[in-house]
């Protein structure tokens, strides 16, 4: 089964924005990547596409693969695995692009594969470990427990905009 047909579509639907913000407390979109499970807040999704053909652009950052046109807009495409500074793979049938939405600025993600979306409360939430910090680390928000599991939650808007890059999108 395509990991886009175990998603409830319903999670990424738009609704009342204020409605939308209640029914998305605590749940996040959970991915794979470098055999971790990430999460992301899935109030960010809009939504989650098969890999395709990705336009490069020059003098962009390693980890901006280039742009996709998707249904006449164009998105920028980052693969999750080069901003985290680890070695790029092949992309496979498995392979998706989740497409989040910060502000007015669209994303791509290129991740390993989809795997559900999760309902973590706050509580369940720990901080990340003050640990040292390697460049991908800076971009994790909190450690989700899930049963004896350890998600680990992105920050999406630092992923985008983080201050130690080269400013490479405008807010």
């Amino acid at each position: 089964m395509n990991p886009q047909d175990k998603l409830n579509v319903n999670l990424l639907e738009e609704d009342d924005d204020e409605e939308m913000e209640d029914t998305q407390e605590g749940k996040f979109l959970t991915f794979i990547l470098l055999e971790e499970e990430y999460g992301i807040e899935i109030r960010y999704v809009t939504e989650i596409i098969g890999i395709q053909s990705i336009t490069e652009v020059p003098d962009m950052p390693a980890f901006v693969k280039g742009v996709i046109n998707l249904r006449g807009k164009i998105i920028p495409v980052m693969d999750v695995r080069k901003r985290f500074g680890s070695d790029e793979r092949a992309y496979d049938n498995r392979t998706c692009i989740i497409v989040i939405n910060i502000g007015s600025q669209a994303m791509g993600l290129i991740v390993d594969r989809v795997s559900e979306v999760l309902d973590i409360p706050e509580n369940h939430i720990e901080p990340t470990p003050d640990l040292k910090r390697k460049k991908g680390n800076r971009f994790i928000k909190g450690m989700g427990k899930v049963g004896d599991k350890v998600k680990l939650l992105l920050d999406s808007e630092r992923l985008i905009y983080d201050d130690n890059d080269e400013n490479f999108l405008q807010d």
